[in-house]
């Protein structure tokens, strides 16, 4: 198959996976689609539903070739979209190409990159060794419980270990090929709770006032400098994202007040020591801490894996990728558990937005990139 027949698929593929909307958590009818786009490629499938309320349950997809020994490549990605909301110009869900750009939800973020995937896997020599993977979530945008955690659990059940993982997430920024993400920072929200003693405003030595202390907590947190930032990321940050009393009355001390921070966190610390370090500026007042950790930091050094996925984006758009670790989180931060892993899509200029569009080009060359990329990392 040609290299144009190739771009050509990416844009049809895309379409494909737009026309099936999948808000998450995804299910059924775009699953269906793309496994009637792998198995024809040789794909084994293993399509799974997984978990129960409030979290799930999540389908998900994993699809496997072995074509003899080699090393093992996986790409990773989500099918499932976030709510599109009113106001598009078009149908969110019916794909449409208007000048150089195709609209649609997921366009972008990330149904594009899985499409350029499958088009590049239609462009590779049918005898080239090595076994790929694809590990494709319902549920990256939502609670993400049942999501990829759970594909990790299928494929150590099949035996199934990656020796490198690219995952296509949007990085690019201004052009394609600009970014590659190479690791991320941590994220963990914190809930913290001072009980008082609910009483008349007029008679304060009756009552235990639990505002004060609420706000002493947050202007320690304020004060604490987590670090100055690494080689590859940047400082830590504490940020203060809720205040609630639910005091209706103007005349009552509440009994209780809470707040919620959010700190992003680089390899300098753990989701668990952050959690202890603000149990203890709360405990000072009398609060209690509940914490969630949404996932540990991770940092790919860079090396063989960057340089193949960089190389491959200099030859196609003549760039040479910033390797960054900036950004939010994504399931790279549980794939980098199993392998080496990198993060490289389209540009993110309008994901999650009304008109979520992408270039048909940059869809073509990522198609490119793709197949250059795989055919490099199964030679070895």
């Amino acid at each position: 198959m040609s290299m144009t027949s190739t771009n050509a698929d990416a844009v049809a593929l895309t379409e494909r996976l737009i026309a099936c909307p999948s808000v998450t958590p995804a299910t059924g009818d775009v699953f269906a689609a793309l496994e009637e786009m792998l198995r024809p490629l040789g794909f084994t499938i293993d399509r799974f539903t997984v978990g129960e309320a409030p979290d799930g349950p999540v389908e998900n997809l994993l699809a496997w070739r072995t074509t003899g020994p080699g090393p093992h490549f996986a790409f990773a990605g989500h099918l499932d979209v976030v709510p599109p909301g009113p106001g598009w110009t078009s149908d969110p869900f019916t794909p449409q190409v208007r000048g150089e750009l195709l609209y649609g939800r997921g366009a972008v973020d990330m149904k594009g990159a899985i499409a350029a995937f499958v088009a590049a896997l239609r462009g590779l020599p049918d005898d080239l060794p090595g076994t790929i993977s694809l590990i494709i979530t319902g549920d990256e945008e939502g609670p993400a419980v049942y999501g990829t955690l759970a594909l990790m659990e299928r494929m150590a059940a099949r035996e199934l270990r990656p020796d490198m993982c690219l995952v296509g997430e949007p990085t690019s920024t201004a052009r394609l090929g600009d970014v590659v993400k190479i690791g991320r920072r941590g994220s963990v929200n914190m809930w913290i709770r001072v009980a008082g003693t609910q009483g008349h405003v007029a008679y304060p030595h009756l009552a235990d006032n639990p505002i004060p202390k609420l706000v002493r907590i947050l202007s320690a947190i304020e004060a604490e400098v987590l670090d100055e930032g690494t080689d590859w990321f940047q400082p830590s940050n504490i940020e203060i994202t809720d205040l609630e009393v639910g005091n209706a009355a103007h005349n009552v001390i509440p009994g209780a007040a809470t707040a919620r921070i959010s700190i992003r966190f680089n390899d300098r610390h753990s989701g668990a020591s952050l959690i202890d370090r603000i149990r203890t500026l709360a405990a000072a007042e009398g609060g209690t801490v509940e914490a969630k950790i949404s996932g540990e930091p991770f940092l790919t050094q860079p090396g063989a894996l960057s340089e193949l996925v960089t190389d491959a984006i200099r030859e196609v758009t003549g760039l040479d990728a910033e390797l960054s670790t900036t950004g939010g989180t994504s399931d790279a931060r549980f794939l980098s558990r199993l392998c080496p892993v990198v993060e490289f899509g389209l540009n993110n200029a309008t994901m999650h937005k009304l008109d979520e569009a992408v270039s048909v080009t940059d869809l073509q060359d990522l198609a490119t990139i793709y197949g250059l990329i795989v055919r490099r990392a199964l030679a070895g």
